[in-house]
């Protein structure tokens, strides 16, 4: 079955009670039973509900795995991940990472003993050379958030596969239709359903899905036991959402591409941050790992101050200033002092986000608009 019709069937059928094209939204917290332990298949909503079990199928399905579970936002989703781990294991992770998951890391699970290390993965060589015996997790983004850093997952995955260590990917920003982690050998992939496959900027989820039945299954008893899951009016209109993934992300690649082209050549801007540009420096793993390059790019001014960033945001019209990515409308953001201020500012400034980095979620608007409205900002 290809991808789109995928998105569209996958994991939901037509409700048997009614016939209804939709899956129901079962709003409800508990199902009578008709003895101890006998029921059909649902007991409490925390544990389970039939609209929530449909997105798990359907999300589960289309990044080619067996196994789905949502939770109540992205980062619930990465606290249920590192609940597998215990004290004294290490996560080996990006230098260049999402602010949310790094005050996770940093604030959260670090005094519970779990160690976190911070690289460049750009080489495969450096996970090498950074693995030890503590090594339980392998943590990627790619692309990264928000330098744009295209990561080789399975020359990552070769080559930490005799440690044992877990593999798990941040997908969000390529969505399934343009990367499929499981396939490159990754062993959990998490996604923000908050972004580009809810779609719509309306709804708080996180997902993981896996091939390893003994990672979902204790993936499934920490999310039962910390119940950190989401709603089924929320899974309702994920699922909608899902439906036109792939003619979105066609859309947001397009448009995306051509804007990063016009930063290229604009005399206010320094550096474009784009996969899809050849000057991009993982250009070429993108080529070979992504079916498209994404909606999302970063870019610096020449005047590299936090005083020119926010000047230039406060003149666009059509990109929303505004934190999240992934909907359909354009949004902008200034890292340093939005999604990522809760990194301390050196380890932030290293890793290339620096005061006058910008940050676009190019949605799906009429192309000729978008670049006015940056002509107009960047004047």
């Amino acid at each position: 079955m290809k991808f789109g019709t995928k998105a569209i069937h996958a994991g939901v059928k037509p409700d048997p009670s009614t016939g209804a094209i939709m899956t129901p939204i079962f709003q409800t917290s508990t199902y009578v039973q008709e003895g101890v332990g006998i029921n059909k298949g649902y007991e409490y909503s925390r544990s389970n509900n039939p609209t929530r079990t449909a997105l798990e199928n359907n999300l589960a399905a289309l990044e080619n795995a067996k196994f789905g579970a949502c939770f109540s936002s992205g980062l619930a989703a990465i606290d249920c991940v590192l609940k597998i781990l215990n004290p004294g294991d290490e996560v080996l992770t990006t230098n260049d990472l999402y602010g949310g998951t790094y005050r996770l890391f940093h604030t959260m699970f670090a005094k519970y003993g779990i160690k976190f290390r911070h690289i460049s993965m750009d080489d495969p060589l450096n996970v090498v050379a950074s693995i030890n015996d503590n090594t339980k997790m392998v943590w990627i983004e790619t692309p990264t958030n928000p330098m744009l850093t295209v990561v080789d997952i399975q020359a990552i995955v070769d080559s930490v596969k005799t440690s044992g260590a877990i593999v798990v990917v941040d997908n969000t920003f390529s969505t399934p239709y343009l990367l499929n982690p499981i396939d490159l050998g990754a062993h959990i992939v998490m996604h923000s359903v908050t972004k580009y496959l809810g779609g719509h900027s309306d709804v708080i989820m996180g997902a993981l899905v896996t091939n390893e039945e003994h990672l979902a299954s204790e993936i499934y008893r920490i999310q039962n036991s910390s119940g950190a899951v989401c709603g089924p009016q929320d899974c309702f209109l994920v699922l909608r959402g899902v439906k036109t993934l792939h003619l979105r992300m066609q859309r947001h690649c397009e448009n995306a591409l051509e804007v990063a082209e016009y930063l290229s050549n604009h005399h206010a801007v320094d550096k474009v941050y784009y996969p899809g540009l050849a000057s991009h420096p993982t250009h070429e793993v993108a080529k070979k790992q992504m079916r498209g390059f994404s909606g999302m790019i970063s870019f610096t001014l020449k005047d590299d101050t936090v005083e020119a960033a926010h000047s230039a945001m406060a003149r666009f019209k059509l990109f929303s200033l505004a934190e999240s990515l992934g909907g359909v409308e354009s949004l902008i953001g200034h890292p340093a002092t939005m999604t990522h201020a809760s990194i301390p500012e050196g380890v932030r400034k290293s890793s290339g986000v620096v005061d006058s980095l910008i940050r676009l979620s190019v949605g799906v608007e009429d192309i000729e608009d978008l670049i006015a409205d940056l002509e107009h900002a960047l004047a």
